[in-house]
């Protein structure tokens, strides 16, 4: 599992809690927070993997122009 996944587990385990305690709209909260969750680790992870390629992830291109990214 990855460094930060960890935490949609944690939030599946409390939607299901609030679910079956009768927390319907603590439930459906939960449902967004996952969603919210999610996109930040896969922006995290993303950035990451820029990161590792050499690139600058504020201008998206490598530095001096090497790599994917070259002046035509």
């Amino acid at each position: 599992m990855a460094h930060n996944d960890w935490i949609l587990d944690v939030l599946a385990d409390l939607k299901t809690f609030a679910s079956a305690n009768g927390l319907g709209k603590l439930a459906e909260q939960l449902d967004d927070t996952t969603l919210v969750a999610a996109a930040e680790i896969a922006s995290q992870k993303e950035e990451a993997r820029t990161r590792s390629n050499g690139e600058h992830s504020q201008f998206g291109s490598s530095a001096g122009g090497v790599g994917r990214y070259q002046r035509a």
